[in-house]
């Protein structure tokens, strides 16, 4: 791959800094950049924040540039993250449903925008140090194909990657166990080799994102009724902001027994309530469709397995295109806390079809 230039955007972690490793090892020409995504904050709460965006992985990262020899630089895009993805977080939330952040970023940031900006300034491809691999099929399509090792796959949260966007990009690190490329960041002496991977969003790592959602809005969360199906008042809640489908702990209700959220009412500010058997559901719909795999199902319905959130083990189902260009998918096996928001991806064997938000 001699002179072929890639631009790798580089965390701070032990993944894209191997990957940058990687891909100068395999002749690439590499540049380092670090996406500064992190909002207006003091200096301090940018160290404490950490993470993907911090001050702290900056400097990491600029370390590990300097040791492996390439270029690197820190690129602005606070306005391209605070439009795509925390607007689009706290707008989700005060609507009822349970967005996926680091999907939106995934696509709008960290490809859009990074892709964009990279060819702009010469660059033949971009890179990232996920756990997945983009395969060229013999239809011709690009698709995502699990990494390496299960238990790092991160194929759900790039189902939306376009073709264009993943011909441009290489995953080299898909091809390994984490257990691996620890090993090779500590052979070649990088500084974060055993650096601990960042689980929080970014942007709120308290976890608290009601809170995060009242002080970005402006927005107070109003309390309103706790119902059951037939609309029966159970109890008062603090806000719909503070849950989500399938929420079991934290109602501040005492049943006797456990209850869970089954749905959200944003326009009659209600939670409704139920027994866990109510949380089971064997069928979804979702919406729009990204194909990857394929370029749709053309009136025929596929079995395939889907994931319904980064962390669910996949379940068996069959899928069939609808009028209005959503997909239904129904589950061989009722799948537990389907959440409107989150994305449903569908698999055909190691191979992402396509996904959609769930309705």
């Amino acid at each position: 791959m001699d002179g072929k230039k890639v631009v790798i955007g580089m965390s701070g972690g032990v993944d894209s800094s191997v990957a940058a490793w990687l891909l100068k090892e395999q002749g690439y020409d590499v540049t380092g950049v670090t996406m500064q995504i992190w909002q207006d904050e003091s200096e301090a709460q940018q160290q404490e924040n950490g993470g993907c965006c911090g001050l702290g992985a900056v400097e990491d990262a600029r370390r590990v540039a300097w040791q492996l020899g390439i270029p690197y630089y820190v690129m602005n895009f606070k306005e391209d993250f605070r439009c795509a993805v925390i607007d689009y977080f706290a707008a989700e939330y005060l609507a009822g449903r349970t967005p996926n952040p680091c999907i939106a970023c995934n696509r709008y940031v960290k490809w859009e925008s990074l892709l964009k900006r990279s060819l702009d300034i010469g660059a033949d491809y971009i890179a990232t140090g996920h756990y997945a691999r983009v395969e060229q099929l013999a239809n011709g399509r690009f698709a995502l194909r699990r990494s390496a090792t299960e238990a790092k796959d991160q194929t759900y949260a790039l189902y939306n990657l376009t073709q264009e966007q993943l011909a441009r990009t290489l995953m080299p690190v898909g091809a390994y166990t984490k257990d691996q490329i620890r090993a090779i960041a500590e052979q070649i002496g990088l500084t974060v080799a055993h650096k601990p991977d960042s689980q929080e969003i970014c942007f709120i790592p308290d976890h608290d994102y009601a809170r995060f959602i009242e002080e970005y809005t402006g927005v107070k969360p109003q309390p309103g009724h706790f119902v059951d199906r037939a609309g029966n008042i159970l109890g008062e809640h603090r806000g719909i902001t503070h849950y989500t489908v399938g929420q079991r702990k934290g109602l501040g209700l005492a049943f006797g027994h456990p209850v869970f959220v089954l749905e959200i009412r944003p326009e009659t500010n209600e939670v409704v309530l139920g027994e866990a058997e109510e949380v089971l559901t064997d069928r979804l719909v979702c919406g729009p469709l990204n194909w990857m795999s394929v370029d749709g199902l053309h009136g025929k319905t596929h079995q395939v397995r889907a994931k319904i959130r980064y962390n669910h083990r996949g379940a068996d189902c069959e899928i069939r295109e609808l009028d209005d260009g959503m997909v239904e998918c129904r589950f061989a096996e009722p799948v537990r806390a389907v959440m409107p928001g989150q994305a449903a991806v569908f698999y055909d064997g190691e191979y992402v079809m396509g996904g959609g938000t769930i309705r």
